[in-house]
């Protein structure tokens, strides 16, 4: 289960069913709950909880001190809860005192190769992030959501649920929940209709959304008089609330 030539510290803690391959580092402070799959080549350093059932390939790097040079050896953690897909080459780092000395990432995420989540972000659940992209510090990303290859997002930005990201997005405000974005910088492109179909949305709930969307987006109506109209709407799901909380919970402004 635990490869020779893994070099594992006596104070790690390893759950039942975890293996490690070959060259693989695992220190001080680390946790790895059961059923874990190390590959060969990763390092895993820190303050690092990890839950069951993830898998880590070749050659990614978990929860090393930040990038940010007002880090000063501060104790900081990474959070990584279950069924979680770290791919070749990603790097995820640990929280800072600047913010609240926490990464943390939800369950049944998948990370593309080279993806980097950077100091303090949070990723929710059932999020994908494709190859390359590089998630800034203090970064939220909703449940479900979508971000594309290569895409570059700036620090503090909030991604909401089910929205979705295209390839090459340049990302500097936040993004509401179930929007579509692209482009460089980032710009509307209505809503991940798809992938609301995909995950078993009812046409009315989407066709809801694309009311609250072209209320939002395309109608002369002030964001704020929008929002104070879309509480006025019947919402049996709670999709609209969704929607329009992630606009008001925007510290950075929205794509428009």
């Amino acid at each position: 289960m635990i490869h020779p030539t893994a070099i594992i510290d006596p104070d790690a803690q390893l759950g039942s069913g975890v293996t490690v391959g070959p060259y693989s580092i695992i220190g001080a402070g680390v946790t790895i709950g059961d059923h874990c799959d190390i590959g060969p080549h990763v390092v895993i350093r820190g303050e690092t909880l990890i839950g069951e059932h993830n898998r880590f390939f070749q050659f990614s790097s978990i929860g090393e001190e930040c990038q940010d040079k007002k880090y000063n050896g501060e104790a900081t953690r990474l959070v990584i809860g279950n069924n979680n897909i770290f791919r070749e080459f990603v790097t995820v780092h640990r929280g800072t005192i600047q913010d609240q000395s926490v990464t943390k990432i939800g369950n049944d995420n998948l990370l593309m190769n080279y993806v980097h989540v950077a100091h303090d972000c949070i990723i929710g659940n059932e999020a994908i992030i494709a190859n390359g992209s590089q998630v800034a510090g203090h970064v939220h990303v909703g449940d479900g959501a979508i971000v594309g290859g290569s895409c570059a997002i700036h620090q503090f930005c909030k991604i909401g649920d089910y929205a979705m990201l295209g390839g090459g997005t340049v990302l500097f405000k936040d993004v509401p929940a179930f929007v579509l974005v692209q482009g460089n910088p980032a710009k509307t492109h209505g809503m991940n209709y798809e992938g609301m179909k995909r995950r078993g949305y009812s046409k009315e709930a989407i066709n809801m959304l694309r009311r609250a969307y072209r209320l939002v987006y395309r109608q002369s109506t002030r964001l704020q008089d929008a929002l104070i109209e879309l509480q006025t709407w019947e919402d049996e799901s709670g999709e609209i609330k969704r929607f329009s909380d992630s606009i008001l919970n925007s510290s950075r402004g929205i794509v428009r």
